[in-house]
């Protein structure tokens, strides 16, 4: 990673996000290769002088100590003269807006408060690399979005050198320059939140950023990029993002990128469309999160503008270069 970058790991419970970052901080040991700062080896130092600050997912503060010595505390450990310290805190305070809660307990500040108290004190040694690890997952929708906002303020004015660990897709599009996707230890994707979200390079990326209909179907046809995948009541148009052979292959939509076909658009068996029942209506403003299922069972999600109602019968469809296509080796989801 390059100075000043926000690297989001990113993916689900036990894929090694934490232990990465755990083993960057220094307080898990590598099992294998090595961790390099510019030309220097780090991973034989201890954690103490790797000069990495550090905000954990339940905020790790001590409870007895006033937030202005939370803040001061590794200022403290480094033996930095008093005067300095005091203003170094005061500004931290400040750039957390925290100023006024200087001499209260933690115990007496909100959950976001106390997160503002971590990140400050992390940021307060003037770190080389910040390191987050989940710290947004214990707060309130509310609090996650002003948080999140907070955290990518303070990285970009204090120009930090940040990894983050989320198993939010959202948080990571939302925070990072690029994101890295892992799976079970290892790395599936490398890249900006623009790549990662419009070209994942498989059904595991695809279903963890929000490509939540993942079909398994028969193959009916194949030129170049574009593939058509059908079966009864059932026919998309897709664009072959990973090569494949036989029959059968996995088209990848995201309920936002379908939209009603309006009846009589157009003549049955040669217009794309999915045929479906609606069975779960969800109000989410000015869209409907819809669940159908179509006449040969598969569930299907979308997000639609029209209004509809449980057991209507209607017809969706989504553009080609919106329907991914991969090989059949990937997970469904279904």
């Amino acid at each position: 990673m390059r100075g000043g970058e926000f690297i989001a790991l990113l993916g689900p419970s036990g894929c090694g996000k934490s232990t990465a970052l755990n083993c960057l901080a220094g307080l898990l040991p590598l099992s294998g290769g090595s961790i390099w700062l510019d030309d220097r080896r780090i991973d034989t130092l201890p954690p103490e002088r790797r000069g990495f600050g550090m905000v954990f997912q339940n905020y790790a503060l001590f409870p007895h100590l006033s937030v202005r010595r939370n803040v001061g505390f590794g200022l403290a450990i480094r033996k930095v003269p008093k005067d300095e310290m005091r203003r170094r805190v005061d500004e931290a305070l400040k750039l957390v807006e925290l100023t006024e809660h200087a001499d209260k307990l933690p115990g007496r500040l909100s959950g976001g408060q106390q997160q503002r108290v971590a990140i400050a004190r992390a940021i307060v040694i003037r770190p080389r690399l910040v390191l987050m690890d989940e710290p947004l997952s214990n707060l309130d929708a509310k609090l996650r979005l002003q948080m999140r906002t907070e955290i990518r303020r303070l990285h970009q004015s204090l120009g930090l050198t940040t990894v983050y660990v989320t198993h939010d897709q959202e948080e990571a599009l939302a925070l990072a320059d690029r994101i890295v996707v892992l799976r079970a230890g290892r790395v599936d994707q490398v890249g900006t939140p623009e790549e990662v979200y419009t070209d994942p390079v498989n059904t595991y990326v695809a279903g963890f950023m929000g490509y939540r209909n993942l079909l398994r179907l028969p193959v009916a046809s194949r030129s170049g990029d574009r593939a058509v995948l059908a079966e009864p009541g059932l026919r998309l148009t897709g664009t072959v993002r990973e090569e494949f052979t036989g029959d059968t292959a996995i088209a990848a939509i995201r309920p936002d990128d379908f939209r009603v076909v309006p009846e009589g658009g157009g003549s049955e068996g040669e217009r794309d469309g999915i045929r479906i029942t609606v069975e779960v209506v969800e109000f989410h403003g000015r869209e409907v999160a819809v669940e159908g299922v179509t006449e040969t069972g598969r569930v299907i999600h979308c997000r639609l503008a029209e209004r509809v109602a449980p057991g209507d019968k209607i017809e969706v469809c989504a553009p080609p270069e919106r329907v991914l296509v991969y090989g059949p080796g990937g997970e469904t989801g279904e």
